[in-house]
């Protein structure tokens, strides 16, 4: 090949380089920033409302204390996952006292098994549809 169509096809690569890297820039900026919430705040997830009031590890479980409400769902807990390092586990309903979510507020609390988890960050992910707030919890 000569040297003149090497340069063209350099420069031509180098414009799909940046028209790519211009597409990906304006997609990622358009999206919502997600905070992370602390306990005591309160998040919503479609008409779900929570309110982290406090959280305690013991006995191999990590207890989530919460106030939910807004909305009527008997399998509301399916809703909650508790994050640390590397891993991401299911509420246990036999050690949780919350029976779902009600449309009127109520506190009650979350157990997570917490025994092989590693590290000391944990963090509350709570999903609903396409929806999801977090809490740092520790």
């Amino acid at each position: 090949m000569r040297t003149r169509t090497l340069l063209l096809l350099a420069i031509g690569c180098g414009l799909a380089i940046l028209v790519a890297g211009t597409v990906q820039l304006l997609r990622i900026a358009g999206q919502d920033e997600t905070t992370a919430l602390g306990v005591g705040d309160r998040g919503s997830a479609g008409e779900a409302t929570v309110t982290v009031a406090g959280f305690a590890e013991a006995d191999g479980y990590a207890v989530v204390t919460v106030e939910l409400g807004g909305v009527d769902d008997p399998a509301g807990l399916d809703s909650f996952r508790l994050q640390a390092p590397n891993t991401l586990v299911e509420p246990v309903p036999a050690e949780s006292s919350c029976d779902g979510i009600t449309v009127t507020p109520t506190t009650c609390t979350i157990a997570f098994p917490a025994a092989n988890l590693d590290g000391r960050d944990r963090q509350l992910v709570f999903r609903r549809g396409e929806e999801q707030v977090r809490w740092v919890l520790v």
